[in-house]
């Protein structure tokens, strides 16, 4: 493939933005390619190279690039009567109101612009809720770019994990092994009566796609039940995408305080909300007294495009379709490794799927979970399959970026660029292209 235009298009962003990047997960060797339109399913690069897409924007784009009739109906109306109002405005109650009779959490919700900016206020509610400051989080788990949750290490040695931040503002936050439960029972003994919040993503769904074991979820729902915190499940990436209208909650079976969102919410425009109990929710001002605010906040053509694709959804089989061929994925992807790479994981759930290249399972053909990793304990790869962030972070992280990554991408297949973020179905797509990655998985494992 010619990459000419996107290299040159790299070197003029070097010299005005960092990196070249304004995310830092586009950054990706040698060089990321530009895109110029989508298509369905696909992309179309700077050069023309067409790609097969499985990064979906990073989860937000359910339809791909080309929006159901109803939903680009409802964008091109909104953005027509203006583009924003400073007020409130209808579209934002309708949405509030669809969203609260499918997703159990929610009986109040707050909208904001984007997924860090609801976990940031999350955690600032969970705090002016409780009086309380510490918030136990995952090691490897993501909640955006805010200063209370970029922490590493245990609970008695932690710290910010970048630079910028304090020590002082990681002081108040534990982090904890996922899928640990006596972990998250010592953390509780130790620091019950000082936590507001614990915050986990029902999946670690940004570090390669690590599903709960079962009966994990529960176990913080009673700790958060007896020691008076609040339980807040971030389905930033999850949401909408795992478990359907319900979300991952509903496919768990519990139920959070409160509950982050962005991405599919937004129907592909910059989105985020906070969501959950009404006498929660209702701490933020004017009705209580944790200030949240922002300009953008309800957007118009945003609260219209994240309406009109739920309700699409609900009334379409997109939930049968994108499921069906995130398993197809799955299991074709299972096949290919276990000929070929049987140490390998085959991670995902719903519409999400990944291939982790772990090192130490055991090599054994028939013991590929078919439709990814479940956390089985009758698995005969149950103790190998990756449980935590640390145990993807073992994995052949370098091998995805500098190799494999670099194979599917010359062979017209687009994935996330490293190993931690999850992949993505989408309504757009067709068993051709599933086919068509598939045998481009053979040719690059």
């Amino acid at each position: 493939m010619n990459h000419e235009r996107s290299r040159g298009l790299y070197d003029r962003a070097l010299s005005v933005m960092p990196g070249g990047v304004n995310s830092s997960v586009r950054a990706n060797m040698p060089h990321p390619f530009f895109i110029e339109r989508g298509d369905g399913g696909h992309v179309i690069d700077a050069d023309g190279n067409r790609y097969v897409d499985w990064v979906m924007g990073y989860g937000p784009l359910l339809y791909g690039h080309d929006l159901p009739d109803p939903v680009e109906a409802a964008v091109q109306s909104h953005v027509a009567e203006g583009p924003m109002y400073g007020a409130p405005t209808e579209v934002e109650i309708e949405h509030a109101e669809f969203v609260a009779r499918h997703v159990p959490s929610v009986e109040s919700i707050r909208f904001v612009n984007s997924g860090t900016e609801a976990t940031v206020s999350a955690v600032r509610l969970a705090r002016g809720h409780t009086g309380r400051d510490k918030i136990v989080v995952m090691q490897g788990g993501y909640h955006g770019a805010q200063e209370s949750t970029l922490v590493e290490g245990s609970p008695e040695d932690h710290g910010p994990s970048t630079k910028g931040i304090p020590e002082e503002f990681a002081e108040h936050t534990l982090p904890i092994p996922f899928n640990d439960p006596q972990a998250a029972k010592e953390v509780f003994a130790e620091h019950g009566d000082d936590i507001a919040a614990v915050l986990v993503e029902p999946i670690l769904a940004n570090m390669g796609i690590v599903a709960p074991i079962d009966g994990y979820h529960e176990t913080l729902r009673d700790l958060c039940d007896d020691h008076g915190s609040l339980l807040i499940f971030d389905e930033v990436i999850t949401g909408f995408r795992v478990g359907g209208l319900g979300c991952a909650q509903s496919k768990f079976g519990v139920t959070p305080d409160v509950t982050t969102f962005g991405k599919i919410i937004g129907g592909g425009f910059p989105v985020g909300a906070i969501g959950g109990k009404a006498d929660i929710i209702e701490g933020f001002t004017p009705a209580g007294e944790v200030f949240q605010s922002g300009t953008f906040s309800g957007h118009p053509v945003t609260m219209a495009a994240g309406k009109a694709t739920l309700e699409y959804a609900a009334e379409n089989d997109v939930y049968e379709h994108v499921n069906r061929l995130g398993r197809k994925l799955r299991e074709g992807i299972s096949e290919i490794c276990a000929e070929r790479a049987p140490e390998y994981t085959v991670v995902g759930t719903d519409s999400m799927f990944k291939t982790v290249f772990t090192r130490d399972a055991p090599d054994d053909p028939d013991a590929c979970c078919a439709g990814g990793c479940r956390q089985d304990p009758d698995c005969a790869r149950y103790d190998a399959c990756p449980k935590t962030g640390a145990d993807v972070a073992a994995a052949a992280t370098d091998r995805w970026e500098r190799v494999f990554w670099q194979e599917m991408k010359d062979r017209g297949v687009f994935l996330t660029a490293n190993q931690y973020e999850c992949q993505f179905t989408s309504y757009a797509h067709t068993e051709e292209d599933v086919e068509r990655t598939l045998e481009a998985y053979r040719e690059a494992i």
